[in-house]
């Protein structure tokens, strides 16, 4: 989810800032603005066969290659303008072994997988290493595919704008204004590729990857907003899918779509604050912030009262303060990977005593304003808001009452409240029909994608899935903040095609 599931994609940047406070980055959702994205050192012509060549970028596989993929712009005209989608692979590493090609599909809106066969691929077993080309790209409209941009003043781009945290006395109004200054400016700087960024744009570019590279069908492993993405390939083309691994899963709500989203991090919130109580009152912990575990969320939320009255100025962030919504920002990014508690503990120490050390260092902006559009894009193509500020008035009251610790953030007016494009096709929904070779696995708590909606997933997949829930607390389920249990099923899943006979829980 925009500004959310890419927080998994930002977790690379985020080390590399010392996870010292918040991170700047939107949603999580695959490391889309931790520097520079492997660009193709060449542009094929046509779609089909892809013309590989090295990729540039730092750290890379040496083995990984690059290439484009020409898409229609617009599916109804699919003999008017094209677009390049960037693609890039690494072989199967056993060509005997070879099953097929599994897409790495990322997170966001917004994240890309161009560097994921390198990155991830480093943490696969050797026998999906085997079994399959691991092939990334960067969706439509992500540089350095043919990219857009809305060309937003700096200030629109403060992470606690484009998350919707109302006023510390609930009005949404500043919200609203946002929503369309946000919008004016991307109707205005973003030009006709913005009407067409879209999930089931996403799905339908994903198949034409797939019959550029050749393969009858395809295999996919997708993570976060990847999994609305992975669910509506396998509704729109399901016998084109072959191994399907979906992780960290969205709500598959079929009317209001993204909106359900961002209300989910009320649950996740209150999945995870218990984990981190327990960690920051643990005795012989360097950012102990309690005696007891009980005590952490009332210190919590008075903090946070006392920074609404009363920011602290933080040298370096946009804005230049620490307010009670950029707390409660640095809590959510922090909950999406344990490692990065301290981050918060931190923040909230040198709170305490009033003088902060400078912020970590933005993203470059192009990145951010090209990450931005494609999200803002994704959400409000994908499904109408509510335009009038009344619709979230009622709906924030209600969730700063019941869910103080995001203080009617989840339920408030983003960007889609105003923008000027009404959606050009309904709601993805997700049915029971299609075959049965669909993997989730889940963490038990996850501040973006909370099990209460993967659940919800699970039960419109039927028969076709299964479910592995992890006893874990984070975002990313396979390879990341799992259990030794999921990693392994889920691999012996894309390695041999073998299931759990049933939904399975990982200790």
């Amino acid at each position: 989810m925009w500004a959310t599931g890419a927080i998994r994609d930002a977790r690379s940047m985020k080390k590399q800032i010392g996870l010292a406070t918040a991170s700047l980055l939107l949603l999580g959702l695959a490391a889309p603005l931790a520097g520079a994205a492997p660009a193709p050192a060449h542009r094929s012509a046509r779609a089909a066969p892809p013309h590989w060549t090295s990729c540039e970028g730092s750290g890379l596989d040496p083995r990984q290659q690059c290439a484009t993929v020409e898409v229609p712009m617009d599916y109804a005209d699919p003999g008017g303008r094209t677009v390049d989608i960037a693609i890039s692979r690494i072989p199967s590493e056993k060509p005997s072994a070879r099953r097929g090609a599994l897409l790495m599909i990322p997170g966001g809106p917004g994240g890309d997988s161009l560097r994921d066969p390198s990155e991830r691929g480093r943490r696969m077993p050797q026998s999906v290493r085997d079994a399959y080309d691991l092939i990334g790209f960067a969706p439509r409209g992500n540089a350095p595919s043919t990219p857009v941009s809305c060309g937003l003043d700096r200030g629109d781009l403060a992470r606690t704008k484009l998350l919707p945290w109302p006023a510390p006395d609930g009005s949404v109004a500043a919200n609203m204004a946002f929503a369309r200054r946000v919008s004016d400016a991307c109707a205005r700087n973003g030009g006709e590729l913005m009407r067409h960024i879209s999930t089931k744009n996403n799905a339908r570019d994903i198949d034409r990857i797939r019959a550029a590279l050749g393969e009858r069908k395809l295999s996919a492993w997708g993570v976060s907003y990847g999994t609305y993405i992975g669910a509506a390939y396998a509704e729109m083309f399901p016998h084109r899918t072959d191994r399907i691994v979906l992780d960290s899963n969205d709500h598959p709500d079929p009317v209001r779509a993204e909106r359900v989203w961002l209300a989910a991090f009320e649950r996740g919130v209150e999945d995870t604050f218990p984990e981190f109580a327990a960690w920051a009152a643990a005795p012989g912990n360097p950012y102990r912030l309690a005696g007891t575990a009980a005590e952490v969320r009332p210190m919590f939320l008075r903090l946070a009262a006392r920074l609404d009255r009363d920011p602290i100025p933080w040298p370096g962030a946009n804005p230049p303060e620490l307010n009670g919504n950029a707390l409660r920002q640095t809590m959510l990014d922090s909950f999406y990977d344990p490692d990065d508690f301290p981050a918060l503990a931190q923040l909230i120490l040198a709170a305490r005593k009033g003088t902060l050390p400078p912020a970590p260092p933005a993203p470059p902006e192009e990145a951010l304003q090209n990450y931005t559009a494609v999200g803002a894009a994704t959400l409000c193509n994908d499904a109408a808001w509510p335009r009038t500020a009344d619709a979230y008035e009622r709906d924030v009251a209600r969730s700063r009452a019941e869910h103080p610790l995001t203080a009617g953030m989840p339920r408030n007016a983003m960007v889609c409240a105003a923008w000027p494009w009404p959606p050009r096709e309904a709601p993805l929904r997700v049915t029971d029909r299609g075959p049965s070779n669909i993997l989730l696995i889940q963490n038990a708590r996850d501040v973006a994608t909370p099990l209460s909606g993967a659940r919800k997933l699970r039960a419109a997949l039927g028969d076709r899935a299964v479910m592995v829930v992890n006893d874990s607390t984070g975002h990313d389920a396979y390879l990341g903040n799992g259990t030794a249990c999921g990693d392994r099923t889920v691999s012996r899943f894309l390695a041999t095609g073998e299931r759990p006979g049933g939904d399975l829980f990982c200790r």
